[in-house]
């Protein structure tokens, strides 16, 4: 019988919690279970500590899955572990990606019925990961105005669907009409591919396809495949900026003539001040930032 440690949110709201117990159920069935619940990176690395070689169930959503990478990075133990996910999140973007099933009993059982397979990682020169997408300029700020819409709707729901996960898509509206411009210089695998005369829009490295719950700014990324999609949006003027954001709607961004779209191993980023937003994560002003690939970084239960 295989052993799983399952690691949870013990802030989690009712609804929430129910759905964390409605999975362990299904996991309890199949399997030796142990169930914790963490508040802080503290009380996340103690679990850690003492996970061994048994498979890490992460229930919570993306913002989850990142912290428990990100300190089995910093561990070094993150190439021998295995990593199954039941999405309990507003966005749950890297599931959207994986494929992974969004109620938290179906993607219990996926874990019980499939096997591990690798899949890659972000990481970038300072030792910061991303596991699904980091992107910047208007996306970022996006972010930064949808995370204060989130907090806002976050608490409100009707069933099992959670207001929170539409801050992005405000955030995104209001950015796009106060579309900020970056100057940056950008280099793709050594490749200079913009520079500082021409103003970004909006920059995203994507090893999973969406953000901000279902918003795919690299729709054509996969996390099994070695590389990363960049997409790079030089649009100008407000109509070219609202047409942009129409084709965005529609995942048609990418086929436009002021987006380039590109696969990569290693991306870097230098000039004007920016701020990135890595898996729902905001940090900065940075002036450079240098992202590389990490081929099968880890293992993950996936769907077929």
């Amino acid at each position: 019988m295989q052993d799983y440690l399952v690691i949870t949110n013990s802030d989690a709201g009712t609804s929430d919690q129910e759905s964390q117990e409605a999975a362990v159920n299904v996991l309890s069935e199949g399997a030796s279970v142990e169930v914790v619940s963490t508040s802080s990176p503290g009380e996340l690395d103690g679990v850690l500590h003492r996970a061994g070689p048994r498979r890490i169930v992460v229930v919570g959503g993306d913002g989850s899955l990142h912290a428990v990478v990100k300190a089995l990075h910093r561990r070094h133990e993150l190439a021998d572990a295995v990593i199954g996910l039941v999405p309990l999140g507003t966005g749950n973007d890297f599931a959207r990606s994986t494929g992974i099933p969004l109620d938290p009993e179906e993607a219990a059982h996926l874990i019980l019925s499939h096997e591990p397979r690798p899949v890659d990682l972000i990481v970038d020169e300072v030792g910061q990961v991303v596991v699904n997408n980091v992107h910047l300029g208007v996306s970022a700020h996006a972010s930064r105005r949808g995370t204060k819409w989130k907090e806002r709707l976050g608490k409100v729901g009707f069933g099992k669907v959670n207001l929170g996960r539409f801050g992005y898509p405000i955030g995104a509206v209001q950015s796009v009409l106060q579309p900020p411009y970056t100057r940056v210089r950008v280099e793709v695998d050594g490749e200079l591919v913009t520079d500082l005369d021409t103003p970004v829009l909006m920059l995203s490295i994507g090893n999973g396809a969406s953000v901000g719950g279902g918003t795919e700014l690299t729709p054509d990324a996969d996390p099994e495949d070695g590389k990363v999609d960049v997409m790079i949006a030089r649009t100008e003027g407000g109509m070219a900026s609202f047409g942009y954001a129409w084709h965005l709607m529609r995942s048609r961004h990418h086929e436009r003539d002021d987006v380039m779209y590109l696969r990569a191993s290693e991306v870097s980023v230098s000039g004007e001040a920016f701020y990135c937003s890595a898996d729902g994560e905001i940090y900065g002003p940075e002036r450079q930032r240098t992202w590389r690939v990490e081929p099968g970084a880890y293992s993950m239960i996936l769907p077929d």
